[in-house]
């Protein structure tokens, strides 16, 4: 782990683990575990995780495919109050979601997680806990 990225852990609420991956997202791909970790670790309302997950779904969706799942996890868990991942739906899955939903749901977890909680009445179900 390179200094700057030991230097993240003292982040206090996870823009600046934010920047330094808007900052350095050319050459920090093989860091992304651990700046994900340091987010989900110090990201206590999901903003900077859903954020994130944005952000690199519009530079790169096919480079970060591997990470963006996992940020969109943690936003979710964190988010409780669905400030953030609402916002995650059309920068992720399109304009076009609600048209889609029915699909989606059925074929990605995180997409039928955040629908349910945004739009409970039209998921059809109760969402509990998710």
């Amino acid at each position: 782990m390179n200094q700057a990225i030991k230097e993240l852990e003292n982040d206090p609420d996870g823009m600046t683990t934010y920047d330094y991956i808007v900052n350095n997202v050319d050459s920090c791909i093989a860091d992304m575990p651990e700046l994900i970790e340091n987010l989900k670790r110090v990201d206590v309302s999901g903003q900077f995780l859903a954020s994130t997950a944005r952000f690199l779904h519009a530079v790169d969706c096919d480079s970060f495919s591997e990470c963006i799942p996992s940020l969109i996890e943690g936003a979710i868990f964190k988010d409780r109050e669905r400030r953030y991942i609402g916002a995650l739906l059309e920068a992720v899955w399109g304009a076009d979601y609600k048209d889609n939903a029915v699909a989606l749901m059925a074929n990605d977890d995180n997409f039928r997680r955040i629908y349910k909680r945004i739009y409970p009445e039209e998921a059809g179900i109760n969402t509990g806990g998710l």
